[in-house]
């Protein structure tokens, strides 16, 4: 009992600690779309990366949001599988995206953080949403 327990806090902070980061880079993608483009870039071809960029984001914001939800209905909070991996990918997700903010790797890198580390935690979400919530199975 005292595992199961203490999974739901570390999951809730790494949680935050990944959303906090993918806001970060967010609000400072500048350089980061830079670091995509040759040295000789135009116009387009920023604004073509700088949207790839929001839309990746934005898409991560939507998987968080979709987490965040299971957690607080108490869907998955006790779920010791979900705890793990949630907490496993947004501890990685977190580091990562850090090396990605501060070392301003190229914007394709991304794409791979978010398919590991946002999206494998919230697709067992949605599994878990759906098991619970309309098959009606107990959240445990």
């Amino acid at each position: 009992m005292l595992r199961m327990s203490s999974l739901v806090p570390a999951r809730f902070l790494t949680l935050l600690a990944h959303l906090v980061t993918v806001m970060s880079v967010f609000w400072s993608r500048e350089n980061n779309v830079r670091a995509c483009l040759p040295l000789g870039y135009t116009v387009e071809e920023y604004n073509t990366e700088d949207t790839r960029l929001v839309v990746a984001l934005s898409v991560t914001l939507g998987m968080f949001a979709v987490e965040l939800a299971g957690f607080f209905s108490g869907a998955s909070m006790f779920n010791n599988n979900q705890g793990l991996l949630s907490t496993a990918c947004h501890v990685c997700g977190s580091v990562v995206l850090i090396f990605f903010l501060f070392e301003q790797w190229t914007c394709s890198i991304y794409w791979w953080i978010f398919g590991f580390c946002s999206v494998l935690p919230a697709l067992y979400e949605i599994i878990l949403l759906i098991a619970v919530f309309g098959l009606k199975r107990k959240p445990l």
